[in-house]
């Protein structure tokens, strides 16, 4: 065992998801994890199994709205991680993030031993420093850094996402299976398809039979309002037997969340945190994928799905967090193409080929 263990990933929920096979290989082979997370992925990282307890701390480099970066902040930051008398420390970092401002910093808290992945010249500040070739998807990209700094995924651990279990009781609100889910909203603008899209899609589903649960944050009930309020009424003049359409904005914790999304036959989202949340729970996902980022790095990873909008469009890879084409057009997804890949997906039919399916 390698004692004290520090790894950090400082982004979104998502993120921090999808850098749990490595936590876990890191777990397997520690006697103690800490997880330094930032204050959009926290909730993340208490769902994590393998993680013994979690530090939060806003990383000004990383945030999309960081505040300033201040003596007294950076200082909390290296006492706390002073006082956790750790023996190693991981840096879990995107593609296009670099690890040195926090390597500097844990250096300054005397952290022994750090290793992370950078393109960079580390300096002093990295004992190992991790390359990664080709377009990796961030899941094993994570895990081969674990890798090179010695830990491994225990035995029958098959590398994919997951949650601590057990998860709590579904809402009573939600109703009975089978459901689908349809999460509206992404936390970077250009990932998300427009309201009226979506309850387009909603109503199609409940046209089709589905009945369909939508999901979203405090932030975005007026957003999970408006788009079952819509689709409801869509549905209503185009199927006098529509399933029925169930608004769960802001009504839900993470926990409780992932527990909607494991109950739920499949789960329709874009680009988001709840899409990697439902791939960790093992629900198969229809992803309303935006090409700013790569999918082969950032779709759901480990469960059946199928991947819609046009990957060629001109905002690919472009990173943009607003839509830099007029009207949206990567998601401009036809609603039956949507109904066609829950259909495939519930019938066990993994991936199929649907007019803007990639």
């Amino acid at each position: 065992m390698t004692g004290r263990v520090l790894v950090a990933r400082l982004d979104n929920i998502g993120d921090v998801l999808l850098a749990g096979p490595a936590i876990r290989a890191v777990a397997a082979g520690a006697d103690h994890v800490t997880l330094l997370a930032g204050p959009r992925g926290q909730a993340g990282a208490d769902l994590l199994p393998g993680v013994d307890d979690v530090v939060e701390w806003c990383a000004p480099w990383i945030d999309p709205e960081p505040g300033e970066v201040t003596e007294e902040s950076v200082g909390s930051l290296v006492k706390q991680v002073r006082d956790l008398r750790v023996d190693t420390a991981l840096v879990f970092t995107s593609f296009h993030q670099s690890p040195l401002p926090l390597a500097l910093v844990l250096r300054l808290a005397g952290v022994p031993w750090l290793g992370a992945i950078s393109e960079d010249y580390p300096g002093s500040l990295l004992d190992l420093r991790h390359r990664v070739d080709g377009d990796v998807p961030e899941p094993e990209r994570a895990l081969s850094l674990a890798r090179a700094a010695g830990f491994a995924l225990p035995d029958g651990d098959d590398g994919t996402l997951a949650v601590r279990r057990p998860l709590p009781g579904v809402p009573g609100t939600v109703g009975a299976a089978p459901f689908v889910v349809v999460h509206p909203a992404a936390s970077v603008p250009a990932r998300q398809p427009e309201r009226q899209r979506t309850a387009a899609a909603v109503a199609a589903l409940a046209e089709a039979g589905h009945r369909v649960v939508v999901t979203g944050s405090p932030d975005e009930r007026h957003l999970t309002g408006w788009v079952t309020a819509e689709a409801t009424a869509r549905a209503a003049e185009g199927a006098e037997d529509a399933a029925g359409i169930v608004d769960l904005g802001g009504a839900t914790s993470l926990p409780q969340l992932a527990a909607v999304l494991a109950a739920a036959d499949v789960v329709v989202a874009p680009n988001t945190g709840p899409a990697h949340l439902a791939a960790a729970v093992g629900t198969p996902v229809v992803s309303l994928f935006a090409p700013v980022v790569p999918q082969s790095r950032w779709a759901p990873y480990g469960v059946a799905r199928v991947v819609l909008g046009d990957q060629q469009a001109p905002c690919r890879d472009t990173r943009a967090r607003s839509c830099p084409v007029p009207g949206h057009p990567c998601l401009a997804v036809d609603p039956a193409d949507v109904v066609r890949a829950v259909d495939a997906l519930t019938a066990g039919r993994g991936a199929q080929s649907f007019g803007g399916v990639s």
